[in-house]
């Protein structure tokens, strides 16, 4: 987000920041220096709306579709992450 406008500019330019939001550009309106809410295109706020909170597995399962993770070999990638160490003593 790269404007901020204050609530009583936002009531004096509303049509140029409506503008800005359909070009693409969202703007943070604050009251008292705190954001409060954000104007934003209709075509983003679908997009949101469309992508909320779960739906993580659907995200997943896009993601699964659209990579070949057969085709990556995760195991040489992974090999230097893990220590081989046996780890520390623990008693019961």
């Amino acid at each position: 987000m790269t404007h901020t406008a204050s609530i009583a500019e936002a009531r004096n330019q509303l049509p140029a920041l409506v503008h800005s939001a359909e070009a693409g550009q969202p703007t943070a309106l604050t009251r008292r220096g705190k954001t409060v809410a954000v104007l934003l295109s209709i075509a983003e706020f679908e997009r949101l709306k469309r992508g909320g909170a779960g739906d993580f597995f659907s995200a997943v399962q896009a993601f699964r579709a659209e990579e070949q993770l057969v085709d990556l070999d995760l195991a040489d990638a992974l090999a230097t992450t893990r220590d081989a160490s046996p780890g520390r003593e623990v008693s019961w």
